[in-house]
């Protein structure tokens, strides 16, 4: 399983998330111009210690994502296929 950044974080990207990841999966951190925060799937640990700071409710365990968001599942993991 690995988390899941959802539609609160686009025009937010809030870095708390970022800063408390121990493995630096989540990208972009330094302004690529994204409008959102993305968790590579193959990276993380599925710690959780990013859900709790989000300060906009936007990380989900990919499996508790709100059916509403779930498009961000195939957004997410679609960021990650041409890097």
């Amino acid at each position: 399983m690995t988390y899941i950044i959802a539609e609160p974080c686009i025009g937010v990207k809030d870095l708390s998330c970022v800063e408390v990841c121990p493995v630096d999966c989540i990208y972009p951190a330094d302004g690529e111009g994204d409008t959102m925060l993305y968790i590579d799937p193959d990276e993380c640990i599925d710690c959780a210690a990013c859900e709790p700071v989000c300060p906009v409710t936007a990380i989900f365990e990919e499996s508790e994502v709100p059916g509403y968001w779930a498009k961000y599942y195939d957004i997410n993991i679609n960021y990650f296929k041409d890097k």
